[in-house]
């Protein structure tokens, strides 16, 4: 297991022996940081962790295998109030040398998807960062909250109008009170 890749945010696919299987960890600079928060629209970042194992697939392809820690802080989508969450993920990625190119097909044409979802083109390196950024920003709750915040129903229309409510959209509850209307009055 020589030339593991440690601190290395970059792997040189030329470095990679077809017969041996590396270990890397990541540790992500202050700015490597910063443009993740920026691009996932975070609050905080921090107590990160991405280690694992890259190994050959077949002769000319990489299966990387790792495991991704991260605590975040959102906005809540409701009060916006920070609301922090730890992420543990276990990521997987196929690097494969011969991808399909889909560039220079009609934006009308239909195209198959791979049968592995976890295949990625593998160029010249492979970019622990921006596997890292991609797995990060799969595995965020999408719908952050606050504990207790609770969206309050809001009602707009203009002056001198009726303001539509959440029961007037809702059709059945219109035909049920019109056959209140139409039913007979019990004796």
């Amino acid at each position: 297991m020589a030339d593991d890749f440690q601190d290395t945010p970059t792997i040189p696919v030329a470095r990679l022996s077809a017969n041996q299987t590396y270990d890397f960890a990541l540790n992500l600079t202050h700015e490597d940081r910063a443009t993740i928060i920026e691009e996932l629209d975070l609050l905080s970042l921090k107590k990160t962790n991405f280690t694992g194992t890259l190994k050959p697939d077949g002769t000319d392809d990489w299966l990387l295998t790792a495991h991704l820690g991260a605590t975040v802080q959102q906005a809540c989508v409701i009060t916006l109030a920070p609301v922090t969450a730890r992420i543990e993920e276990r990521v997987e990625r196929l690097f494969v040398r011969a991808m399909p190119d889909f560039s220079d097909l009609d934006d009308d044409a239909e195209v198959e998807m791979p049968d592995d979802e976890r295949a990625e083109a593998l160029g010249n390196t492979i970019n622990l960062v921006d596997v890292f950024r991609e797995a990060l920003a799969l595995a965020l709750p999408p719908y952050p909250r606050a504990e207790g915040a609770a969206l309050e129903e809001a009602v707009f229309a203009e002056k001198g109008t009726t303001p539509l409510k959440d029961e007037d959209t809702k059709p059945f509850a219109g035909l049920a009170a019109l056959k209140a209307k139409l039913q007979p009055p019990e004796k």
